[in-house]
């Protein structure tokens, strides 16, 4: 309407002037309702000729949006494995730290694996301290089977020097015996040897692995003790958070509730245009935003971003092809805005829905003194009509409080 307005002053009221001043026609006289579309026929054509081109003009250099939000990202508080709440520390709602508590599981099972692990740490060390003892006694049976053995062997040998001395103070079979005792004797110091390496080995080696892996057990243990208190990982709110003692948490199928962090959407707006403006929307670029949320208030921005894909063309593997014709919505171009100036945009909440502005600005090409008149006059055009537009995003701002509230039945 406003465009149209504007074409019109310089369309249609000089056609009716020019009739009015050389025809001697006038509204009423000549010219009424039904015959103006004739009378006036120029400047109704050049005046919606010239609303179409500048609202194209306008729309395309200067493009706008009613897709303006500040998305923000919630944290689900979860536990990492399910159990019965035992205690409550926060209430919804309630503002919490980074490293709070927020509630604690029940962990009799827990506690119980970390105590038996105890046990069989406490275990162990006595049974350590007995295979000190029982080193201790390999090693005199070690000592005393040597002792046998050499006793033996001194007598085998004197016996035996006798035995070839054809002496008749000792017999052959005499002889034979104490060769198979000084044999079983020998093998009397294997066996204790043996038994004295499996008592060092079960010092050194079993006894300290059967530690380790009960130490292992009660770090195992308590570190599922741990996880039975859920702390806040950020500083947040807390928000339909309503566990009680007794309650069942699950992470997969039943969360405890949900932390907004308090950062979370704060002075970022992310504006979703059509894809038409792809080609003249680019970083840096000046833009309003006026929010629901806050009404009457214009908030200059500043694109600092512009997402280089279309959200609505991702796809994920299935198992059907994809078919180009059931994507029917075209989707828009994802640009983030940022307050021009710091702290315009705190008192607007984060999910807020808004409506955005961006205008074109051509003055580095005028800097470069390289444009034809044509240009020069063309950019300068475009330049100038960016205060429609922007007198158009006032008018909504004063206006869209009153169609919410009256017209929308909200």
């Amino acid at each position: 309407m406003l465009e149209f307005f504007l074409s019109s002053l310089v369309t249609i009221l000089p056609d009716y002037l020019l009739r009015r001043r050389f025809q001697g026609k006038r509204w009423g006289d000549g010219i009424d309702f039904f015959s103006m579309w004739y009378e006036l026929r120029w400047g109704l054509t050049s005046c919606a000729i010239l609303t179409i081109t500048l609202i194209t003009v306008i729309f395309y250099n200067h493009p706008s949006t009613t897709n303006v939000s500040s998305f923000f990202r919630t944290v689900t508080i979860l536990s990492e494995g399910g159990g019965r709440v035992a205690e409550v520390y926060v209430t919804n709602n309630q503002q919490v730290d980074a490293g709070e508590k927020l509630f604690e599981l029940d962990g009799a099972s827990q506690r119980a694996a970390a105590e038996t692990a105890r046990r069989k740490i406490a275990e162990i060390d006595a049974a350590l301290l007995v295979a000190q003892s029982e080193l201790a006694a390999a090693i005199g049976v070690v000592v005393q089977a040597r002792a046998a053995a050499e006793q033996t062997r001194d007598e085998f040998t004197r016996k035996n020097e006798l035995l070839q001395r054809s002496s008749n103070a000792v017999s052959q079979s005499e002889v034979e015996r104490l060769e198979n005792l000084l044999n079983l004797r020998q093998g009397a110091i294997d066996a204790a040897i043996a038994n004295r390496q499996a008592v060092e080995g079960k010092i050194t080696t079993l006894l300290p692995t059967q530690r380790a892996s009960a130490e292992a057990a009660l770090a195992q243990a308590n570190t599922e003790i741990s996880k039975l208190v859920i702390y806040a990982g950020i500083a947040g709110t807390v928000q339909q958070f309503t566990l009680r003692p007794g309650d069942y948490v699950n992470p997969i199928l039943r969360p405890a509730g949900i932390l907004v962090p308090s950062d979370a959407g704060r002075g970022r707006f992310q504006a979703g245009f059509g894809q038409i403006t792809a080609q003249v929307i680019r970083t840096g670029m000046i833009a309003e935003i006026t929010c629901i949320s806050q009404p009457f208030t214009i908030i200059p921005m500043v694109v600092t971003d512009v997402q280089d894909v279309i959200a609505s063309g991702q796809v994920r593997p299935s198992d059907q092809l994809l078919d180009p014709q059931d994507r029917a919505r075209p989707g828009t171009l994802t640009v983030y805005l940022e307050p021009l100036y710091a702290g315009q945009a705190d008192g607007i909440p984060p999910g807020s829905k808004c409506i955005a502005n961006a205008y074109t600005n051509n003055f580095d090409k005028f800097e470069t003194g390289d444009l034809s008149v044509t240009q020069w006059l063309y950019y300068h055009m475009v330049d100038a009509v960016g205060i429609v537009h922007a007198l158009i995003l006032r008018i909504q701002a004063l206006v869209l409080p009153v169609q919410l509230l009256v017209f929308s039945g909200n």
